[in-house]
């Protein structure tokens, strides 16, 4: 993870883009490209080589390039547009063709970048088909990595026989499974605010801290992607990878030192140590339901069931929430409840971590009821910041103690230059460093916990999944979730005091 003032370009290299002309090349990996040259992290001996169905030649996906770099903010301009367009190729092959992979090899040579842009679907037979074109062997000093993209696997078995697949072709060095969360500025700034500051490790554990919460809110609906939502739901979407990568840098004991296999380790460690849930805990620490029609901001969203390309007895969760403890020393007895859904009231991801209330004794005589409670929120999009919440005496003369924020916000201390969240990713596995890709454990470790549910879900195929509006804050089930125990979820979006 290098700071882009002070980073120096990689060696020379060739990317090669399977899956070029697709969609996330086109909104994410491609303006990532062009923000890396705005950043000078290129090296000038650099070339593109996408490869794609679709017969369309070096023009064609010159002509793509440019459009997909200029669409989105960001970058120099036509300088660093020209700059792609002038190292760009393209191979016209279907990926299971040994033909294409003859062709590639005639195109690169010494340090080869290959990513898998690509259906989940195509990833094995990918890697096969590079292991026998010889393309990732490493000699004479130069090397060769592959970036796969998520969902790595649909659940356990799948995952794990995915990793057996790829494993067989390629060193764990040369597999760099992708994540987007993790190129977010905050993500990472969680590592460096737990243990490059003296006064957070020591409140950091079961000691002070009551709970945490983690939120992932999306406004949009499935719009379009029915079929592709119809065969993952949110549990596969977000949980295994997004959301338990945020609990793992939450909850991971300090590295013995800054590097990829130490950090790795330790977050391995993390979700190696959360209980794993019965049938019955399942049942009762997780709740999932799917969005009705209703309003999110103006828009009318209608139901789920009634999107495109959806069966109108799905069954398809578009909202979890779940409850998960970790058996270890430091969080023993302290719950994580984690929710994620589609169609919510708004766009929000964030950590919350709730401390232990003060004792009230010193103010037994005083009008003051309760405490305020003390909040440490990681903000991660839209708005990228942390703010703590703590008690102050409100300016009147009696004693009334009221909750104030204290805010750090990205871009009020920094010049933030646009990003898609790609750009420390694909500079990293230039460079070889893996601190911010999961490793295999991790996967299987992931979908470990994820799989007793996936199982209940598929025993239970006749009870009633619960629904919540869109534009609300999700179901009342997983309200209750919290309530039992005594705690309460933070709100989505703001309550309208108007009405």
């Amino acid at each position: 993870m290098a700071d882009t003032k002070a980073a120096e370009p990689p060696p020379p290299c060739t990317l090669v883009i399977f899956g070029a002309t697709g969609d996330l090349t086109k909104r994410l990996l491609l303006p990532a490209l062009r923000n890396l040259r705005r950043d000078g992290l290129f090296p000038e001996d650099f070339k593109l080589i996408g490869i794609a169905s679709r017969d369309i030649g070096d023009e064609g996906f010159r002509k793509h390039l440019r459009e997909a770099m200029t669409e989105f903010k960001g970058g120099n301009g036509e300088a660093d547009v020209d700059w792609f367009l002038q190292r760009a190729h393209y191979i016209s092959g279907k990926f299971e063709d040994a033909a294409t992979y003859a062709a590639i090899a005639k195109q690169v040579k010494d340090n080869v970048l290959f990513y898998l842009a690509t259906p989940p679907s195509e990833f094995s037979g990918i890697v096969n088909q590079l292991g026998k074109a010889g393309l990732v062997k490493e000699e004479g000093g130069h090397w060769r990595r592959v970036i796969i993209e998520k969902p790595f696997g649909h659940d356990l078995p799948s995952a794990v026989a995915l990793n057996k697949d790829i494993l067989g072709v390629l060193q764990e060095t040369q597999i760099y499974r992708i994540d987007h969360y993790l190129g977010k500025q905050t993500v990472q700034n969680i590592m460096v605010f737990r243990f490059a500051n003296g006064f957070v490790e020591p409140l950091w554990s079961r000691d002070h801290i009551d709970h945490v919460q983690i939120t992932v809110s999306e406004t949009v609906g499935v719009e379009s992607r029915g079929r592709f939502y119809e065969s993952t739901g949110a549990l596969r979407d977000m949980v295994p990878n997004h959301l338990f990568q945020l609990v793992s840098l939450i909850a991971m004991e300090p590295p013995s030192r800054f590097d990829a296999e130490a950090l790795r380790g330790e977050k391995a460690k993390v979700l190696e140590s959360v209980q794993h849930l019965t049938p019955y805990t399942a049942r009762g620490q997780v709740v999932r339901a799917q969005y009705a029609a209703g309003t999110v901001g103006d828009k009318a969203i209608p139901g789920y069931r009634d999107s495109p390309d959806v069966a109108k007895d799905s069954r398809t969760e578009t909202y979890v929430a779940m409850k998960l403890m970790i058996d270890n020393w430091r969080w023993a007895g302290v719950p994580f409840y984690l929710r994620t859904g589609k169609a919510l009231a708004k766009r929000r991801t964030d950590i919350n971590i709730r401390f232990k209330q003060a004792p009230l004794a010193l103010f037994r005589d005083t009008p003051v009821e309760s405490l305020p409670p003390n909040d440490l929120t990681i903000h991660i999009q839209p708005d990228e910041g942390v703010t703590l919440r703590f008690g102050v005496k409100a300016p009147e003369p009696q004693m009334r103690i009221e909750g104030v924020d204290l805010k750090f916000n990205y871009a009020d201390a920094f010049t933030v230059a646009p990003s898609t969240g790609y750009e420390t990713l694909v500079y990293d596995c230039m460079i070889g460093d893996a601190t911010l890709f999961q490793r295999a454990d991790n996967i299987e470790a992931g979908w470990s916990i994820v799989q007793p549910i996936l199982d209940v879900w598929e025993a239970d195929k006749t009870s009633v999944i619960p629904t919540y509006a869109a534009g609300s804050s999700g179901p009342e089930e997983a309200d209750a979730l919290l309530s039992r125990d005594g705690r309460r979820w933070r709100q989505i979006a703001p309550v309208d005091k108007t009405k």
